[in-house]
């Protein structure tokens, strides 16, 4: 007897390739959804304080949306630029600095290298003023090397910069209607879900939520937290990169154990650079142990919470995936994914075990 579908699984196949297609669609037209997709992530995690705001009443006046949005639109503007004013003028005094620093670290290489690997046959030395000659032509000896990378870039290939500028300038613009119209545009999603699969996709969402609510809104405040105490410690330390370095292990946290090892490398790499005993390496030592310490016992456990869901490796890989399958937007978009993959994984378990194949003898 001939296999023949039925009326439903010829629907369900044919749903299923429509979604396949919108994957490979999404894939695709990657660059162009990137101010839409970083929108999105910022509208779940800003639309709770916009609710906040307008439920807030001031001698019966209450904040209307589209002001509550406003403002908090604003406010992050004004702390990217913030950082970008603090940052700018700091990396373009420091790579000159460090460009003249470089040979000095080899030169010190082959001070205490130089004579171990002699004893074992090894003739070996690092041509310091080589080096220091091809960095001088390679940078620019004024400092001015991020002006130059610009000015090159809309040489180069200007209508990528346009590109570029105006994917950025779009961005607080679909963030504003996201806002705006966040509870509407979730009530229509939810209206072309399958009638019988409403509850079980509803206790989804909700688990999802529970583990991106831990996740994301407690993790930029550790790493808002941790930026100012790295940035803090290395200063006091008298470390010249202290606030770039800082900034980089605090925002970098979020990939577990790699942001606190890059940070690590970069502190230990201007502490050689910087100081001639070993005062800079016992202070990075000292700052970045009473970070971890600050981050595993307090900060982690207070605000993402212990039963985040995610493990650290899970993060990590989905973050690869992600980024080597999608590009930018894959990494943007990994840990929801990621995320709701886990839920769906969890749910699967649950029926495997329920399921004749896992019970019968």
């Amino acid at each position: 007897m001939p296999f023949s579908f039925t009326a439903e699984q010829k629907q369900t196949a044919l749903w299923l390739l429509i979604g396949c297609a919108l994957l490979l669609l999404v894939s695709m037209l990657g660059p162009i959804l990137m101010p839409f997709i970083v929108a999105g992530i910022m509208a779940y995690i800003l639309n709770p304080w916009v609710d906040r705001l307008c439920a807030l009443r001031i001698k019966q006046f209450r904040l209307p949306r589209a002001m509550a949005a406003s403002l908090l639109i604003i406010l992050v503007v004004l702390l990217v630029l913030t950082m970008l004013l603090i940052m700018t003028p700091i990396l373009q005094k420091q790579i000159p600095q460090l460009q003249d620093q470089i040979p000095r670290f080899f030169d010190k290489a082959n001070d205490l290298l130089g004579p171990m690997l002699s004893d074992l046959g090894i003739k070996v030395r690092l041509d310091s003023a080589g080096i220091k000659t091809m960095l001088t032509k390679q940078l620019a000896t004024s400092g001015d090397v991020i002006g130059k990378a610009v000015l090159s870039s809309i040489r180069v290939g200007g209508t990528a910069v346009i590109g570029m500028v105006a994917n950025l300038l779009l961005i607080p613009i679909v963030l504003f209607y996201l806002l705006m119209d966040w509870h509407p545009l979730m009530n229509r999603l939810e209206q072309f879900i399958p009638r019988r699969w409403v509850g079980g996709v509803k206790s989804g969402v909700i688990e999802v939520d529970s583990i991106l609510a831990q996740y994301l809104r407690g993790q930029i405040m550790v790493m808002i937290v941790l930026a100012v105490y790295y940035s803090g410690g290395l200063a006091l330390a008298g470390f010249d990169l202290a606030l770039p370095v800082g900034i980089i292990t605090g925002l970098l946290v979020f990939i577990p154990y790699l942001g606190f090892g890059l940070g690590l490398v970069l502190a230990l790499i201007g502490a050689v650079l910087q100081f001639d005993g070993l005062h800079g390496l016992v202070a990075v030592a000292v700052v970045y142990s009473i970070g971890q310490i600050l981050e595993g016992f307090f900060l982690t456990p207070r605000l993402v919470g212990e039963r985040i869901g995610l493990h650290p490796l899970t993060v990590i890989f989905a973050l690869m995936a992600f980024g080597q399958l999608f590009g930018f937007i894959g990494i943007l978009v990994a840990l929801p994914a990621s995320a709701i993959l886990a839920v769906a994984v969890k749910h699967l378990r649950v029926s495997y075990f329920n399921s004749s194949l896992y019970r019968q003898p």
